[in-house]
């Protein structure tokens, strides 16, 4: 599976995805996620995102870089459900970790439900950890979070410190 910047074409591709992601807050009680409208092709447009294609998307991820943390914010990761388990969402959070590097950026951050088993549990044991004071681009983020709906309460910031070795970058998965 490669994994590549988005093509403008293949942007409209990508909220399907982020739809059928969406479906199993419904399972868990959260069907306002399940239902809520997914990120515009015109807010893709204006962000970082890459694909992992085979050959067409099955997933992506889109950044924003947050300058006055000196960190990639990742505002999405969504990979279709019928490719899930596999380890593509790890892998294109790394890849974006190797872009981050490349640039002279500190850390990647991003912003989830506290409780969710597929959420904060799955990005700590990716290495994330919780940030006890918000920096500004995170005071940001939360706020905008906040004006869509999204209750404070039940979100968590998290933080990954780049690691030895970003700059490496195959832009495969195996």
């Amino acid at each position: 599976m490669d994994f590549r910047p988005a093509l403008p074409d293949e942007l409209p591709l990508l909220p399907p995805i982020e739809r059928a992601c969406g479906e199993p807050f419904r399972d868990f009680g959260m069907p306002e996620i399940a239902d809520d409208d997914p990120m515009p092709v015109s807010a893709l447009a204006r962000l970082h995102v890459w694909v992992a294609a085979d050959p067409d998307p099955v997933a992506w991820i889109a950044v924003e870089v947050l300058t006055e943390d000196r960190a990639a914010h990742v505002e999405q990761v969504c990979v279709h459900p019928d490719h899930a388990r596999r380890g593509i969402g790890a892998a294109l959070l790394d890849h974006v970790e190797r872009w981050a590097a490349a640039r002279g950026l500190a850390a990647l951050t991003l912003t989830t439900f506290r409780d969710i088993p597929w959420n904060a549990p799955y990005y700590r044991r990716l290495g994330f950890r919780e940030v006890a004071v918000l920096s500004p681009g995170l005071t940001a983020v939360v706020a905008a979070e906040a004006a869509r709906g999204l209750d404070p309460a039940t979100r968590v910031c998290l933080r990954r410190p780049l690691r030895d070795g970003a700059a490496r970058d195959t832009g495969r998965v195996r």
